[in-house]
Formats: structure tokens, C-alpha cells, sequence
């Protein structure tokens, strides 16, 4: 397997994996607001072939191969670890026409011309070339093919991401936060750039507000947290605080988005729809 993105791949087939593998496989996933919005820009139809990007432990991908039944669906990801999950979870539903497979998208050898549509929910973001990620993606597709995907907006437009760190970064601004590649196509400008070298045409970009859950209380939400990565680059640093004043802090900072379903704090989302010409 050839990988150019080794420290994604570092870190997802380590403790971050295991922590979203809780997340993303629970009744109530951290993405899941955003799934059916997701799945009906992609307009999956009965045969479609498609591709899912970065499919973690398989909930879109499960989702997209009853669309397509009986057409197929190839869900690739760097993280061996969620796709034993993906797998286990697929065979356990009888869901028999989906396949997954552990490689890294910008590099990964996909089929000329194979799929009608690839999809992908907060999978895109991490890719070392963007541009030459997404122009293997468009290698990918048939001619008209799409391509659909959701990703976060500008960093200071997600509470979800912003309270959290700013308990442990008491007396900083939301600009002097520690940044994180998932925020690395939240230029809406850029991310046009990106698609449009890597060869995709009739580019949409369109703003989404969704809420993040995290659980169903702030406890269950704070060691959710504490497992992520940059929650976790926190705690590696020699000034950093321990896990438990972390703990004590983040669910201090959490509690007063405890709904009565929930863990429920605002996401600021692009959805973005291209073409293969």
C-alpha cells in the first residue's frame, strides 16, 4: 500500500481512531445531522457505482449502498483500524454490496472511469496535495459523474470546535487558537481553486448550519473530546494540563449545550456539489 500522507495515517491508525470509532458507530454519530443533506446533494440512484472518501467506519457508506442497490459502493480510508469496523458493521447489517478498501485517496489506485458518483462527510480535509487528491478523485468518475461532500467553514464559525479549546486555552481569542488541517478548505475560494485544477466544472458551494452531537451529556461529551486529536496535542505538551483538569474543564465548558437529546453544538458546514466533464 502507498502512502504519502504519513502523518495522517499516523494518526489515524492510532488513539484518535479508536476514540472515533466510538463516536462514529454510537445511535447518535457526531456527523449525523448532516448525512441525509449529504446523500441528497449526490442524488444516488438504483446501479450508481459509488465512491466514498474517507468513509471512516462506514456509516455513509452503508447508507449510500441501499441507495444504490444493486449497484456498489468502495469506501477507502487510511485507517485499518475503522475499517474492521466498517466491515464487521456492513457484514452484520447483510449489507453485501459495499467493499472497503485502506489506502490513501491521493494516491490510491481507483478505476478509470469507474463510479457515477463519490461522495465523502468530512473526509477531504486532510489530503497532503488537495489537488492531486481530487484529480485522482476525477480519474475516478465516468464523464458527468459527481462528486458530493461535506467540510467544515472557517474555524471561528464552529462553536463545536471553538468552545472546547478555548477552556483550555483560558485568555486566548478565537484567532489565537491552535488551527487543525480539518479546517484547510474552509476558504470557499480556495476550495473552488482546488476543484477547478483538479479538473472538476460547475462548482457549488453552499453554506449549511447543522449541530455537532457529542453525547448525551457533558461527561460523555468532554471524553469524547479528550480523545481527539486536538484535544490530545494539548495534553502532549510539556505545559499542557493533565487529562483530569482537562476533563474538569471541558465539561465545565460543555454543560450549557446539554439539550434534553443531547450533546448538541453549532457546526458551520460547506456542502459542495462538482462535476466531472
Amino acid at each position: 500500500m502507498y502512502i504519502v500522507n504519513t502523518d495522517q495515517a499516523e494518526a489515524w491508525n492510532g488513539p484518535e481512531a479508536v476514540n472515533w470509532a466510538g463516536l462514529s458507530e454510537r445511535d447518535d454519530p457526531v456527523n449525523g445531522a448532516l448525512t441525509e443533506i449529504l446523500l441528497t446533494a449526490a442524488g444516488i440512484r438504483p446501479e450508481d457505482r459509488v465512491l466514498d472518501v474517507g468513509c471512516g467506519t462506514g456509516g455513509t457508506t452503508r447508507l449510500a449502498a441501499r441507495l444504490a442497490a444493486p449497484g456498489r459502493v468502495l469506501g477507502v480510508d487510511l485507517s485499518a483500524l475503522l475499517l474492521d469496523h466498517a466491515w464487521n458493521t456492513a457484514t452484520a447489517a447483510g449489507i453485501d454490496n459495499v467493499e472497503f478498501e485502506q489506502g490513501d485517496v491521493q494516491v490510491h489506485s481507483l478505476p478509470g472511469n469507474g463510479f457515477d458518483v463519490a461522495i465523502s462527510q468530512f473526509g477531504v480535509m486532510f489530503f497532503a496535495d488537495p489537488v492531486a487528491a481530487f484529480a485522482n478523485i476525477r480519474y475516478a468518475l465516468r464523464p458527468g459523474g459527481r462528486l458530493a461532500f461535506v467540510c467544515p467553514r472557517d474555524m471561528a464559525e464552529n462553536t463545536w470546535y471553538v468552545v472546547p479549546m478555548s477552556a483550555l486555552h483560558p485568555g486566548r481569542t478565537v484567532t489565537e487558537l491552535p488551527g487543525s488541517a480539518m479546517f484547510s478548505l474552509a476558504d470557499p475560494a480556495w476550495l473552488t481553486e482546488v476543484l477547478k485544477r483538479a479538473g472538476f466544472t460547475d462548482i457549488r458551494t453552499r453554506p449549511v448550519d447543522a449541530p455537532m452531537a457529542f453525547g448525551p451529556d457533558a461527561g460523555a461529551a468532554a471524553d469524547g473530546f479528550l480523545g481527539s486529536g486536538p484535544v490530545l496535542a494539548v495534553l502532549q505538551r510539556a505545559d499542557g494540563p493533565t487529562a483530569e483538569v482537562a476533563r474538569q474543564l471541558l465539561v465545565e465548558a460543555l454543560r450549557p449545550y446539554e439539550e434534553p437529546d443531547g450533546v448538541r453544538i453549532p457546526g458551520a458546514h460547506w456542502l459542495v456539489t462538482a462535476a466531472r466533464p
